[in-house]
Order: structure tokens, then C-alpha cells, then sequence
């Protein structure tokens, strides 16, 4: 199936997809969740260290992976390959209604609330924008995978020049000298958790930060030698996001009193504005447009695992068809687009939804990596404890997220249980 599409994405094109997959909204709006969990500069920094090492363990195990199955659809071909048709359908089950349409929903809300700084926009005006704003970038995607490459690729650019910026400003000219990072204590007291129980929910908005680089194997059945390409992006990727993010965090720092970093609304801004007058517009800009390459990148990935679905005859039948002229999956991209809709008219916030996304979106890349062992015959020591150390952190994410948020795990796992209904109508309809 995969030679139905173009293989018209470069390696530079999907090293910039695995990068604007994972640098969107998260670094600009997680830091402040994280600081609250763990309140102290060492442990604030470890955890996104951590978070690293787990990002990291992750690309590489997948960069293996598929160098040997590179084909449109990612890890849906992966588990399925491994595990069958159940467990694969409820990924792609689980992309279209909790984790892909989820995080578009939450980013669209977040460019919206970010143009409120240059204009004044009310709640509904904002959620009326998200939809046009969707409906622009489908179109977009639909008209060809090259544009929608193209444009990830400007946007990446542009927002990773924008944040060395940041971690220039910040680690030169800032202005907090008492950063203690070899302060590791966590108060007592802090919202009544254990030292591990705090660690693991900041993990939470450090993994929906690192996440997206594996969208880079979604789209390998349009990548030029997509054996050699597809790991090679997502390793490179993956590291430039690790420096990023890193750097960009002891910005923070160096410009921000952890205490203030755990109550700012909107920590990048805060922190620029202390030796820039103006830099406030300035990181709202950025944000824009990173939030805004973010959507079009998740757009034009993610319905190439509901194509794959669809042409084994377990999804609906139109997400199989091929546009005529412009050789995308038109209708894949039209249903999760109208679905992200329905998210943004009828939810009009994400509060909660990122805790779910999450929890899902590691169940699954638990059993992503797990392939791993299924599927390659040679396997390396390296390897196999790096696939190892991924598969233990994503065990401990999700466990602790069922002990911590039961409500936002509660509903993820009741997705699951309707997507096992679907995949029985879907497999009976095919025999």
C-alpha cells in the first residue's frame, strides 16, 4: 500500500517533522506544572533529564524498528506485526479519538489564546478561530504531502530560532544568580504527594513535551529511502529537542525564582519580559508560530495510520481512497479534522485532556517498544536495555497516572473499551 503515495520527504523534511512534532506547546506551558510538582531547581531539572534519557531510549528503539518495516503507518505496523490485528486497530482506535485529535484540540486553544495578546478575542471567537484554523491546515494537507512538509520544515525553523534566542538571553543576561541544582529536597507538604509521586506526574507534562518524534514513522511509505531516512530523523530529531529543552529550561531558571517559574500562566513570556521590555509579544509570536507548525505536522501524520487501517479492511472504507490528483488519504485527514472540531466546540478546554492523551499515548508506546523484541531477529545489548529502560518509565507513568488522576486514566481506558466494540463490527462487516 505504501506505493500509492509519493515518496516525496526528504531527510531534512522528516528530521524537521520529528522536531516540530515534539516542540510545540509543551515547553511553553508545561514548565510551570512540573514547578509546582517538584519545587526546587534540581528536581526540576532532573525530571526533564529523565525525561531525556526516556525520549532518547525511545527514538533509538524505534529507529531500529523501522529501518526493518518501513511502511505507512507507523507503530500500527509495528504492533500489528508483533501482536495482531486488535491490539493495532486500538492504536490507531486511540489516535484518532483521544491522542491525535486530543492534542490538536489542546493546540489549536493554545494559538488561539496566545493571539489574544495582540488582539482582544472572546472564548467562542477563540474556539471559532481554532475551527478555521483547522480547516485551513486540512486543506493544506490534503492538497499535498510536499506543501505540508514544507511548511513543518519553515515553521520548525523558525520556532527553534526562536527559542536559542531565548536560551541565549537567558543563560547571558539573566538575572537570578541562586540557582541551586544540586538542591534535590522536595518540601513537605507539597500538594500532599511522596517524592515519587510527584516525580511521576511532572513526567507527565515532560513526556507530552518530548513526544512526536515518532510521527516521523508514520509517514515512511513517502520518504526516499525510507530504511536509511526514517531512523535518522527521528535520532537526530530527537537529539536537538533534548538539547532545546534542556537549555531552555536553565533559561528559565536563570531569568525566574523557581517560585515564580511554579505560578507564571505563561513562563516563557514571564521570563523574557525581566530584561526585555517587549519580550513578552515577542515569545507570544513564537509560540504562535510553533503551536501553529505543531497542528499542520499532526494533521498530515497521523492519517496515514487510518489509511493503514482502512486498507486492511478494519476501519472504515473511504479512509482507504487516495486522493485522485493529489495521492493523499483525503478522507482520513477530513474525519479527524471534523472530529478535532467536535472536541473544540463541544469541550472548549484541555484542563484535564493532557493527562489522558498521555496516558494513553505511553500505554501504547509501551507496546510499541515491546515489538521490539518481537520483530528484529538481531538484536544488540545496547539495544535491548535501551528498549528495556523505555518500556520500565512508560510502565511507571502510566501506573502512577491510575493511582494519581484514576479520573482522567479512567476515561482513556473506557476509549479502549468502546474501540473493542468498533474493531468487532469492523472485523465482522470484513468477513
Amino acid at each position: 500500500m505504501s506505493d500509492q503515495f509519493k515518496r516525496a520527504i526528504s531527510l531534512y523534511s522528516l528530521t524537521m517533522i520529528a522536531i516540530g512534532s515534539s516542540i510545540g506547546s509543551g515547553i511553553f506551558k508545561t514548565p510551570s506544572e512540573i514547578a509546582t510538582y517538584l519545587p526546587s531547581e534540581g528536581l526540576m531539572l532532573s525530571v526533564w533529564v529523565m525525561g531525556a534519557i526516556i525520549a532518547v531510549c525511545g527514538a533509538l528503539t524505534f529507529a531500529s524498528i523501522s529501518s526493518k518495516f518501513s511502511k505507512v503507518g507507523g507503530f500500527y505496523v509495528f504492533i500489528k506485526e508483533a501482536f495482531g490485528e486488535l491490539p493495532a486497530f486500538l492504536y490507531g482506535w486511540s489516535m484518532l479519538v483521544v491522542i491525535n485529535t486530543g492534542s490538536l484540540a489542546a493546540l489549536s486553544l493554545v494559538f488561539t489564546s496566545y493571539l489574544g495578546v495582540f488582539i482582544e478575542i472572546s472564548e467562542n471567537v477563540q474556539v471559532i478561530i481554532a475551527v478555521f484554523t483547522i480547516v485551513a491546515l486540512t486543506i493544506m494537507n490534503i492538497v499535498g504531502v510536499k506543501l505540508g512538509s514544507i511548511f513543518a520544515s519553515i515553521f520548525t525553523s523558525t520556532k527553534l530560532l526562536g527559542i536559542f534566542i531565548v536560551v541565549v538571553i537567558g543563560i547571558l543576561f539573566g538575572v537570578n544568580e541562586e540557582i541551586h541544582l544540586n538542591n534535590f529536597n522536595l518540601p513537605e507538604n507539597t500538594n500532599n504527594l511522596s517524592l515519587i509521586s510527584a516525580f511521576g506526574l511532572a513526567l507527565i507534562g515532560v513526556s507530552f513535551s518530548y513526544g512526536g518524534y515518532q510521527h516521523a514513522t508514520f509517514v515512511a511509505g513517502e520518504v526516499k529511502d525510507a530504511a536509511r531516512i526514517v531512523p535518522k530523523a527521528m535520532i537526530l530529531g530527537i537529539f536537538v529537542v533534548c538539547l532545546a529543552y534542556l537549555t531552555i529550561n536553565i533559561a528559565y531558571l536563570r531569568l525566574l525564582p523557581i517560585s515564580n517559574i511554579a505560578t507564571s500562566n505563561s513562563v516563557a513570556s514571564d521570563a523574557i519580559s525581566v530584561v526585555w521590555s517587549i519580550g513578552g509579544k515577542f515569545i507570544s509570536f513564537l509560540i504562535i508560530l510553533s503551536v501553529l507548525g505543531t497542528i499542520g505536522i499532526y494533521i498530515l501524520t497521523a492519517p496515514r495510520i487510518y489509511f493503514a487501517m482502512a486498507d486492511d479492511k478494519l476501519f472504515f472504507k473511504k479512509f482507504a481512497e487516495i486522493h485522485p490528483t493529489y495521492k493523499t488519504p483525503f478522507w482520513a485527514i477530513i474525519f479527524q479534522s471534523l472530529w478535532t472540531i467536535f472536541l473544540l466546540i463541544f469541550w472548549k478546554t484541555f484542563s484535564n485532556l493532557i493527562t489522558y492523551v498521555v496516558f494513553v499515548d505511553t500505554a501504547f508506546f509501551f507496546l510499541a517498544a515491546l515489538t521490539y523484541f518481537w520483530l528484529l531477529k538481531e538484536k544488540t545489548l545496547a539495544g535491548s536495555i535501551g528498549a528495556i529502560v523505555f518500556m520500565g518509565m512508560c510502565a511507571f507513568i502510566v501506573g502512577n497516572t491510575l493511582l494519581e488522576k484514576p479520573q482522567q486514566a479512567g476515561a482513556g481506558l473506557l476509549f479502549l473499551g468502546v474501540g473493542c466494540v468498533f474493531y468487532l463490527f469492523f472485523k465482522k462487516k470484513s468477513n
